[in-house]
């Protein structure tokens, strides 16, 4: 019957039926076909129902699926296809991506195969008619004797529905409402990976090409959106309820494209089910990038709802440690693999809230954001790990809210600067101050008051080269020589930082340069803030926990410091002045970055003297922690780690405003540029 079909369209001239195309259509062959692959008559009858469906679409070039008697069995056989672990999942998979194919090459037909006949019908009706062959008159007459205006098909056929009026509903909730979406979702669930895959990408490519009246159709009347925001969840809930955040942390890189985890990774409880849960997530990021927006936006907030609402965040303020620990550590591998413009606005939002005001120091609200930051500095030295894991993520994602919410919004006005104080007239003025690096001025007061911050450099050095050498200098200098350990051992020195940094430097200014932000300060206000300044409670609890640095554990001390790192990268002159410059004249009761370093040196330098032979134990516990001698168990061994992190850190800072504030760059003065200095 395939071939007399392909045989009888060469014959024809383009665009006509021939007489075995309209004796198929009128005497209802495919529907006869489609009854019995159902019944399962004779036994295999069904796949050989799929593999025929599927040819005549592919090989017969007249358009086909217009016509009612073809398009009302497709439907009928995608009813039977769908259901995970069917024997006929291989065909099926054929069929759906013939019809795939089709609505590729015209994706009207989208709209028509989820239903939405009247659609089309209105759409063909507009286009100018044109002569049909008496035959197919007279199946139109048979098929629907009461049509007096009958539609047109594409290619001078006649099309077998009827014409409808302007004012009908849209939808009319047919037989098989969106069996194609349906059935394509039930086989993304196939435990056959080939056929699982090309599923996916038959939906992928139907949520891309679908038009604006196919989309919306998606979204209000067809299960899409709920039906693979389900299947997540169920994915995400056949987990076991607690996991390692390593073990998550090794499996961050699966892709929908190939959901299965290594086989070279250690095998642990739950592989196999995190694995499938990360590669689905994978999916809908790509669905959500790749699908017409109305579909996306949908898709999004259902995952927002479903996924992160309802099973996540309750699990994240559960009294559970491990409860908590587990969807932190998930929560963050998934922010690693967002890539989705929809998704990533709809995870800022549940994370962060809608608030971007700055807050005071006795606000505790209940949001999501405030428990989370109260869990970085949580009792469980693990859990306060996993979740400033998740604030590093987050801080690299390019999306506005979060740096403005965290850390902007309470710099903005720069009300950490003291009003109306004596300005030095030049660095030097400076210098002696800045030579002791444990000067603590006010260091009795409430807030400690580092030296004065210098005008911008002198006309002689335009170049900007003295600031940079300063600013580089006080970090460098911070940690006295006896807390020193990296001189000795080669492949730590601060080069390595440099080169570091650059890259990420560049990679964060490329991702901030949409966001449209100034390259030097506001001058500042003369009168005093209406209110007293406050960093935030991120930033506040950033800096406690950097002033418990010679007494937390070594990992937990690493995680802080690469926080703060990413923060001082940002390139907006707020962060530059707050962040890495030494000389910056505070208001009373603030605190800047370095300040609290100062403040940490402090400390340092009286622990010091209660610890014997420090300088040889504390090169030991560095050539541990590189791995060069076996670690061994060592008194004051938390101290002498942390010492080792903060020289490292302070390396790490001069590095950045090294980068960051190049003699050529935009970024490099702290105050206004002098008068036609670029």
């Amino acid at each position: 019957m395939l071939d007399i079909l392909v045989y009888e369209e060469r014959q024809q001239a383009a665009g006509e039926a021939g007489p075995c195309l309209e004796y198929l259509l009128q005497h209802k062959i495919l529907e006869t076909l489609c009854t019995l692959g159902k019944a399962e008559y004779p036994p295999g009858m069904r796949q050989q129902v799929f593999q025929f469906f599927s040819k005549v679409l592919a090989q017969v070039q007249h358009p086909l699926l217009h016509y009612l008697n073809v398009h009302r069995p497709v439907q009928k056989l995608l009813r039977l296809g769908g259901v995970p672990g069917s024997l006929t999942e291989k065909e099926e998979v054929q069929f759906t991506t013939v019809l795939c194919s089709k609505i590729q090459q015209d994706p009207a037909l989208l709209t028509y195969i989820l239903e939405g006949k009247k659609t089309v019908a209105r759409k063909k009706a507009s286009k100018e008619p044109t002569a049909l062959p008496r035959e197919m008159s007279s199946v139109e007459d048979k098929e629907h004797p009461h049509s007096k205006a009958p539609d047109r098909g594409p290619c001078g056929a006649q099309a077998l529905t009827p014409q409808l009026p302007a004012e009908a509903p849209e939808h009319d909730g047919g037989i098989g409402e969106s069996n194609l979406i349906t059935s394509l979702i039930g086989l993304c669930k196939s435990k056959k990976g080939r056929v699982a895959l090309k599923a996916q990408e038959n939906l992928l490519l139907l949520v891309s090409v679908a038009p604006q009246a196919a989309a919306t159709y998606l979204v209000q009347s067809s299960p899409c959106c709920p039906a693979i925001v389900k299947y997540l969840c169920q994915l995400y809930q056949s987990m076991p309820t607690f996991l390692d955040p390593a073990d998550i942390a090794a499996l961050e890189g699966i892709s929908w494209r190939l959901p299965s985890a290594p086989s070279d990774e250690a095998s642990f409880l739950g592989k196999e089910a995190l694995a499938a849960f990360l590669g689905w997530f994978d999916y809908c990021d790509h669905l959500v990038a790749e699908a017409h927006t109305v579909v996306a936006d949908a898709l999004a907030k259902a995952v927002a709802e479903k996924l992160f609402m309802e099973i996540l965040q309750p699990q994240l303020l559960h009294v559970s440690e491990q409860s908590v620990l587990t969807s932190t550590a998930l929560l963050t591998a998934l922010l690693r693999q967002l890539r989705s413009p929809a998704l990533l606005q709809e995870t800022v939002a549940f994370l962060l809230g809608p608030e971007q005001r700055p807050a005071a120091p006795e606000d505790s609200p209940c949001t999501l954001c405030a428990h989370l930051i109260r869990h970085c500095d949580h009792l469980s030295d693990e859990i306060s790990i996993a979740t400033l894991r998740l604030f590093e993520e987050l801080l690299q994602k390019p999306h506005e809210q979060v740096v403005r919410s965290l850390i902007l919004c309470h710099l903005e006005g720069r009300p950490y600067v003291a009003r109306g104080s004596q300005e030095p007239e030049s660095y030097e003025d400076t210098l002696d101050l800045e030579e002791d690096p444990y000067f603590t001025d006010g260091l009795l007061d409430a807030g400690f008051q580092p030296s004065a911050k210098p005008p911008p450099a002198p006309a002689t050095n335009s170049d900007g080269k003295t600031a940079v050498t300063e600013i580089v200098n006080s970090f460098l200098c911070l940690v006295p020589e006896e807390a020193k350990t990296s001189a000795f051992l080669e492949e730590t020195g601060y080069d390595t930082y440099v080169h570091d940094a650059y890259g990420l430097f560049q990679e964060c200014s490329s991702r901030v340069a949409p966001w449209g932000w100034p390259l030097a300060l506001t001058p500042l206000d003369p009168h005093e803030p209406e209110q007293p300044f406050f960093e935030g409670h991120f930033l506040r609890m950033l800096f406690e926990r950097m002033s418990r640095i010679l007494e937390q554990p070594y990992s937990l001390n690493l995680q802080v410091t690469s926080v703060l790192s990413r923060l001082a990268l940002f390139p907006h002159p707020l962060i530059h002045e707050y962040f890495l410059d030494p000389y910056i004249n505070l208001a009373p009761g603030c605190r800047s970055l370095f300040s609290v370093l100062v403040r940490v040196i402090g400390d340092l330098m009286q622990r010091i003297q209660r610890v014997p032979q420090f300088p040889g134990k504390l090169l030991l516990v560095r050539k541990q922690l590189m791995g060069h001698i076996p670690g061994e168990q060592l008194d004051h061994q938390t101290l002498l780690q942390g010492v080792v992190v903060l020289e490292e850190f302070c390396k790490e800072l001069a590095a950045i405003a090294f980068v960051k504030f190049p003699p050529q760059g935009p970024h490099l003065h702290l105050s206004p540029p002098p008068k036609g200095h670029v």
